[in-house]
């Protein structure tokens, strides 16, 4: 399997570096062998950019949903045709070239493409004999040395299919956003009933709850085949990080969930989710899974303006100290402790130091910030996020002190709502500093319709004043960043549980460069008395950059 997974990968490589024109005998090779139905049912996506490329996906699959995994597709390797373009009507290719999709790896295509022009739309496709996949869109980050325009990046997690239909992912994609970050909970692995909501699940798992090679496989192309999903990844590159779901609520390195109940297969369990999760994203080759082991956690720099440092919280934590939940938990401030382990955490210290960027974003997913919910003395804190881990949070926070890091932002999926909060070294001390800011995106459709909510009756914002904003609705966080400033629209669907609904933002929030903290912002009507005096060119809203009285 290790040869055969390595000359894989070669095909692979040698593709994307291939001149501008399909090699000889390329089409002619797949005809008569082809699939009679389009195999590009799972759609496209790309993800990982840098200066000079991407990677490109998509995965073969006529029958996404047969039970043994497969997608209907024949036990042999597929040619499979791609292409670059330089306009969105795919008229102009400026890269094309050939690869396999095999069945050792789901026959999916993972294609690194390099050597394109820096800070610039693209648009690819595949093709498989007289097959043609849908057009997705993609673009490169800016020159190293340069800052490049605003930056329009979405941040998402969390999308259960029972719980609710994927609209965000339709609005997120209608956004033409730059760039999307996902993460964590991509999908969940239980089966039929099993995780419902009140009133009942609007549409249903296929299969059982996620264990085997087959299980996981079936279960991404159920995802998949849903097409706001495949809107959103057809829309930007993503850069993808898993949470639990993807392979186990609440697992923690090699401890799955429920320790107490004997499970002899998790490793193997765990193997077969790493080998699905990366035949179904668009990952580099570095990212290829090494039987229970997966190189996740991996910067990406989007020229001068942002790097972001994208975190693995599941596979080296430490398990939870005393239970899942909210708990006052001694083992929580154990300084040996950590949710990163010591490898990535000295990776992500070396990254602040070495960081000349202007914002240094970590895409991560559990709580950071302090969320006590006990008024009292007694600290009642969650177990599952970074509260259960308190030394290695401080030694994160201290350490981009340290390096003086510019603007540490911190994103957040997990906890199924929006928040925005300021992030402080001492949470005990509500007066001292701020030293950096934290954005939170609510779920895709996790717990259904959810409803919209007053923050200033949210009881965690009441106990920890530097929390600002609350709300339970379902959506994601639209933000641009400029070399100045970083803006956070948290937009809101009113409806998951019906299809169609529109959205809206619910609040925005500014980062300010080199003020620690988040603003929020809001409209205010211009003055009727200047609108009488026929000031048509004064903007009928003025930001205001305070807190709502």
């Amino acid at each position: 399997m290790r040869n055969l997974n390595r000359r894989h990968f070669l095909v692979t490589g040698l593709a994307a570096g291939a001149a501008a024109g399909l090699p000889a005998g390329a089409e002619a090779a797949t005809r008569g062998r082809e699939p009679a139905a389009s195999p590009f049912t799972l759609g496209v996506a790309s993800g990982d950019p840098d200066h000079q490329g991407f990677v490109i996906w998509t995965r073969l699959a006529v029958n996404p949903m047969a039970e043994d995994g497969m997608g209907g597709m024949p036990a042999r390797p597929v040619t499979v045709q791609w292409q670059i373009y330089a306009d969105e009507r795919a008229r102009f290719p400026v890269r094309v070239g050939v690869t396999r999709a095999v069945p050792e790896w789901g026959h999916s295509v993972h294609v690194e493409i390099a050597g394109l022009a820096p800070g610039r739309e693209y648009w690819y496709r595949f093709k498989t004999g007289r097959h043609v996949s849908p057009l997705g869109r993609a673009r490169t980050a800016p020159h190293p040395f340069q800052y490049g325009g605003a930056l329009s990046m979405a941040f998402v997690s969390c999308a259960q299919y029972e719980h609710g239909y994927f609209t965000s992912y339709r609005r997120l994609a209608e956004e033409n956003p730059d760039l999307v970050l996902h993460l964590g909970d991509y999908q969940y692995e239980y089966t039929k009933n099993t995780y419902v909501i009140p009133g009942g699940n609007v549409r249903h798992h296929d299969g059982p709850e996620t264990e085997t090679l087959a299980n996981y496989r079936q279960r991404h192309a159920q995802y998949k085949a849903d097409a706001d999903l495949q809107a959103a990844h057809a829309a930007a590159p993503w850069l993808v990080v898993w949470d639990d779901h993807e392979l186990d609520n609440n697992w923690a390195d090699e401890i799955p969930e429920k320790p107490e109940i004997p499970q002899p297969n998790f490793r193997q369990r765990r193997e077969a989710a790493f080998r699905a999760y990366y035949e179904n994203m668009p990952l580099r080759r570095s990212s290829v899974p090494r039987g229970i082991d997966m190189q996740l956690y991996r910067r990406v720099r989007w020229g001068r303006l942002a790097t972001f440092h994208m975190l693995d919280t599941r596979q080296y934590r430490d398990d939870q100290g005393c239970g899942d939940g909210y708990r006052d938990c001694p083992a929580a401030i154990d300084p040996a402790r950590s949710i990163t382990g010591g490898e990535q955490e000295a990776w992500l210290l070396d990254g602040f130091r070495h960081s000349r960027a202007q914002w240094d974003i970590l895409g991560q997913q559990v709580f950071f910030a302090q969320r006590d919910n006990n008024a009292g003395p007694q600290k009642i804190t969650s177990q599952d996020a970074w509260d259960g881990y308190v030394a290695s949070r401080k030694r994160i926070t201290q350490g981009w002190l340290d390096a003086k890091v510019r603007n540490p932002v911190v994103l957040t999926g997990d906890v199924h709502a929006h928040w925005a909060s300021d992030l402080k070294l001492d949470y005990d001390d509500p007066t001292g500093p701020s030293v950096g800011s934290e954005l939170v995106a609510t779920s895709i459709s996790t717990g259904g319709d959810g409803k919209d909510s007053d923050p200033q009756t949210q009881p965690f914002l009441k106990i920890n004043p530097h929390l600002k904003f609350y709300n339970n609705q379902r959506g994601y966080v639209l933000t641009k960043i400029e070399r100045d400033l970083m803006t956070a629209d948290f937009r809101v669907v009113p409806q998951v549980q019906v299809p169609g609904s529109g959205v809206h933002t619910k609040s925005t929030f500014v980062i300010e460069d080199r003020v620690p903290g988040v603003k929020q912002t809001y409209l205010r009507p211009v003055d009727p008395a200047l609108k009488a005096l026929g000031e048509t060119t004064i903007e009928e809203t003025v930001r205001m950059e305070t807190e709502r009285p």
